[in-house]
């Protein structure tokens, strides 16, 4: 009787070092938690490399100029002829650019209001006119539509300098040659190759969906594309103004032929050439006006960069 309960007592005893190695084994081991080592960085290939240097040689050659016409527009004649390219803070004045705002040669704040309404006038007859071209070749399924777009954009592989001898025999026969009317007709016909082109790309990506919901509430097409479609082209048209702004502003050879010395209208590109003197150049006179001249368009561009990248991806895709 002893041996048989001594013996059950050593099975239950066994078995419970069994069922206690089984648990031990099941329980999942303790890790220890791992320290991520940092990847290193790849390095930066030839191409890149390359690339860097590439880039940094093209803004170096555009920086420089803008560098030379700011340092010397603070500076004595003496000073711009032995270091233009050094700063001297002791022959730094703002009396050359008040000379150069308040010169009888140019006029600067006349020539900024002439160039601005140039500026608005272009922009508003290139986009009025611009627009609804760009409408009927984008929703244009034939390929008289292709065909017409083909014709416009080919205007821009033609020199505009090449172009300025027939318009003017054309502005004179008009009688518009040395006129406001016929510079901006000149300049609107100018802009109107690239403003068609990113029209139609930009209105082709824009569903056709818009324009019959516009005829099913009784809308014209004129009508459905200047109340419904045109307030939906912001992004391209501000691109657009801006383009076109610049193009106007920096233009020299157009105004100078069509408008003439003898107008008296001077635009700020013709007004800077007619301040420097006829047989000797006074530098305290040009650097200060030319500084003048770009500040506004830089400005402009800058503060308005990012609608050029807007507008421009905008009309990339389609769908």
């Amino acid at each position: 009787m002893a041996t048989t309960e001594t013996t059950t007592a050593t099975g239950a005893a066994a078995a419970g070092v069994v069922r206690a190695g089984t648990a031990a084994d099941a329980a999942p081991p303790a890790t220890t938690p791992r320290t991520r080592r940092p990847h290193p960085r790849p390095r930066p290939g030839v191409g890149t490399v390359l690339k860097w240097v590439v880039l940094g040689l093209v803004a170096l050659v555009m920086v420089v100029p803008l560098y030379i016409m700011v340092i010397n527009a603070f500076k004595p004649q003496d000073a711009i002829i032995a270091s233009p390219l050094a700063i001297t803070p002791d022959t730094f004045s703002l009396e050359y650019l008040q000379a150069a705002l308040t010169s009888e040669k140019f006029n600067v704040v006349r020539a900024y209001g002439v160039t601005l309404l140039f500026v608005a006038l272009v922009n508003l007859c290139g986009i009025a006119l611009a627009a609804p071209v760009a409408y009927v070749i984008a929703r244009g399924r034939s390929k008289w539509h292709l065909g017409l777009l083909l014709l416009f954009v080919s205007g821009l592989f033609i020199p505009g300098q090449v172009t300025l001898i027939p318009v003017v025999f054309v502005l004179r026969v008009l009688g518009l040659i040395n006129t406001i009317p016929g510079f901006i007709l000149f300049e609107t016909a100018a802009t109107l190759p690239v403003t068609i082109f990113l029209f139609a790309a930009y209105l082709r990506t824009v569903p056709r969906d818009i324009d019959e919901a516009a005829a099913l509430d009784g809308a014209g097409k004129i009508r459905a594309f200047w109340a419904c479609i045109f307030p939906i082209m912001k992004p391209v048209v501000a691109t657009i103004v801006v383009l076109n702004s610049i193009s106007v502003w920096n233009d020299f050879v157009s105004p100078q032929i069509i408008l003439g010395p003898g107008s008296g209208i001077y635009t700020v590109t013709t007004g800077v050439y007619a301040a420097v003197g006829e047989f000797s150049t006074d530098y305290t006179t040009v650097f200060p006006t030319l500084l003048l001249a770009v500040t506004p368009a830089i400005l402009f561009f800058v503060l308005m960069q990012r609608h050029i990248i807007g507008g421009l991806v905008a009309g990339a895709t389609k769908g």
